[in-house]
């Protein structure tokens, strides 16, 4: 082969080890000897691309300042933080992200002015005394509670000695997931306990005591069906916000008439307000386009509209109301949904927690309505998926107003007509 290509051929694998150990550094998959094997490649490369620069007469201090620079690009560029610190725990050389991290963080500096976690700073002794590599947490609380997880390696230097790499991946979004997993998890197996362990009791008591009592047997038939009820409505809740969840991420492209969708709906409630002694009402000046999927509006609309006649309906009156609210620039028009009613208020502390699953102001009054308490987490999905924000206003004493700001559909010369 020739020299050349002999050249060509190590500088070419010599980057593409280089490359690969970078991404997989970048994406957290690096373990601790990786760490050490894909910085030697990287020192590698670097000693081939440094020997073949002196070929061209390039002096070593300006390779030395070159290889400088790409690595601090490099650190530069992993989003994740990165610290090397030497064999007494000073800090050697960090990334913008460990910076951010831990403002503190000064070079030339121990690494335990800024990090004070006991677990790290043993790690780091425990590395350079096996030499393997190590996995921590750290956690920091100020100013927001963040879980990392620490990886720890050794990192032989060409004067003999031995620094240490630490390389923090982000763990707190996982660590809210599961947690949130666990809690939705926990919740419904709850709602679904309640009513089992009453069907069962009631079958238990009617293959028993209550066999031959007719008068028993049809009370309790009929606290059966209001519990199988309410298993079955709690299971269909689950099922649509999962299929809305699925979807969140596609926004609707289809124009619905929102106003339409709206005097359905209140249509629809009337008989329910009727007998609750609730006066149902629309205030709405004509179509209202909104890119959207009407089952997903009817669903919208049908929710609040439940809500305010059940909860708030001891005001004697809910008004619906569907208004187009002009921006400056036409296609960032906004519709608004909103529902209102004249009952007794809901507490500001318990205002920003009521769009999350299985969350009741009143458990006891929400349970004897037939709530499942994923109501206002369906609605909040749906209205995400639409790109639109929800808004809850409520005063104790004065009544509970909650608007749907959806963009407003903006016709193309050739568009349809939307559907209602």
């Amino acid at each position: 082969m020739a020299r050349g290509a002999r050249r060509s051929a190590w500088t070419a694998a010599a980057c593409a080890s280089t490359t690969l150990s970078l991404f997989a550094w970048a994406r957290g998959t690096l373990d601790g000897p990786w760490i050490a094997t894909s910085l030697a490649a990287m020192s590698l490369g670097g000693l081939i691309g440094g020997l073949f620069r002196r070929r061209i007469q390039v002096t070593p201090e300006a390779a030395a300042r070159t290889r400088h620079s790409v690595a601090e690009a490099l650190l530069a560029n992993i989003p994740d933080p990165v610290i090397l610190v030497d064999r007494r725990a000073v800090v050697i050389e960090t990334n913008p992200a460990a910076r951010a991290l831990l403002p503190a963080l000064k070079l030339r500096h121990p690494l335990s002015f800024a990090l004070r976690a006991p677990d790290v700073l043993d790690g780091i002794e425990e590395v350079l005394r096996t030499g393997a590599p190590l996995k921590t947490l750290y956690t920091t609380r100020v100013p927001t509670e963040r879980a990392f997880e620490v990886q720890l390696g050794a990192l032989p230097m060409p004067d003999g000695q031995t620094n240490v790499v630490l390389f923090l991946r982000d763990l707190t979004s996982a660590r809210r997931l599961e947690a949130m997993r666990v809690d939705f998890v926990a919740n419904a197996s709850h709602e679904l306990r309640t009513p089992l362990a009453s069907l069962l009791g009631f079958i238990e008591t009617l293959q028993g005591p209550a066999r031959n009592d007719a008068l028993a047997r049809e009370r309790f038939l009929v606290i059966m069906k209001t519990q199988a009820h309410r298993m079955a409505r709690l299971v269909d809740d689950l099922l649509s916000l999962s299929r809305i969840e699925l979807r969140e991420h596609v926004a609707p492209t289809k124009a619905v008439d929102l106003a339409r969708i709206a005097r359905q709906m209140v249509e629809t409630q009337g008989p329910l307000a009727r007998e609750r002694g609730v006066e149902l009402t629309l205030e709405t000046d004509g179509p209202h386009p909104v890119p959207g999927e009407r089952d997903e509006l009817l669903r919208v609309v049908e929710n609040l509209v439940e809500n305010a006649v059940k909860y708030g309906g001891s005001g004697g009156r809910v008004v619906v109301s569907v208004a187009r609210v002009a921006e400056p620039v036409p296609r960032r028009a906004e519709v608004i949904l909103a529902v209102r009613d004249q009952g007794p208020g809901i507490a500001p502390e318990h205002i920003p927690r009521l769009t999350e699953r299985f969350y009741r102001v009143d458990v006891a009054s929400s349970r004897d309505q037939g709530g499942t308490g994923l109501g206002l987490a369906i609605v909040k999905h749906i209205v995400n998926r639409h790109r639109g924000r929800l808004v809850i206003e409520s005063t104790i004493g004065a009544g509970t107003t909650v608007r749907a700001f959806l963009p407003a559909f903006v016709a193309e010369p050739d568009e349809a007509a939307p559907a209602g």
